[in-house]
């Protein structure tokens, strides 16, 4: 977390006044979000606003704070589910693809980026909490699959391969959501993309096990 000596002040249009911040931060951005729009949006006078936020930089903090906590529980989707293999991955990979192209997954992630200089402790927090988070939960899954021997013992950095499943998952659908918009993806695209991703990942890593699974 980001240490900030200055105080928030928690009030009965508190939540009226951040929901508007939010909308204003997700459509225009730091630099293009202005007091006067925030305060428009919320339905609130400035000083109003300032009663509960000292400053805009503070308020974009306990706003992008929100929305790391809307995209934390890809890691917690994993879970213990006790299915083969080869379901487990697709359910995993629904959840990294559908994440993505989610207006909270969108936005947050554009915003982490365009933001990610001017607030570099708040972009360390995001990818700790949200893809950070995935590929430890996904590095644990795939040590206890290879002692299962559903994965190859010879597998090199656990952390790369975790990191190549997710962008197996999201690499014909990010970039299409993150510069066209949602409309341009659509639930087969993702269908298919999951499932081209689980089948090269079990014929690069799998052992034949895992692989025959494919063929069922």
């Amino acid at each position: 977390m980001i240490g900030d000596e200055r105080l928030i002040t928690k009030g009965r249009k508190f939540d009226q006044v951040l929901e508007g911040a939010r909308r204003v931060f997700m459509r225009e951005g730091y630099k293009g979000a202005s007091v006067d729009d925030i305060a428009r949006e919320a339905a609130v006078s400035k000083a109003t606003l300032y009663s509960y936020f000292p400053d805009k930089q503070l308020m974009f903090q306990e706003v992008f704070r929100g929305e790391i906590e809307r995209v934390r529980g890809g890691a917690s989707a994993l879970g213990d589910l006790d299915l083969p293999i080869d379901q487990v991955l697709r359910f995993i990979g629904h959840v990294i693809a559908n994440n993505i192209v989610s207006d909270v997954g969108s936005r947050t992630l554009r915003l982490a980026i365009a933001e990610a200089e001017r607030f570099p402790g708040l972009a360390a927090e995001y990818y700790a909490i949200g893809p950070g988070a995935l590929l430890s939960a996904l590095e644990r899954r795939f040590l206890h699959w290879q002692e299962e021997g559903m994965l190859r013992d010879e597998i090199g950095d656990m952390n790369l391969i975790a990191d190549s499943f997710v962008n197996l998952n999201t690499v014909r659908v990010r970039d299409r959501v993150m510069l066209t918009g949602r409309a341009s993806v659509n639930d087969d695209m993702i269908r298919q993309t999951v499932d081209n991703a689980v089948g090269i990942f079990l014929r690069a890593f799998g052992t034949p096990r895992a692989i025959a699974l494919l063929d069922r």
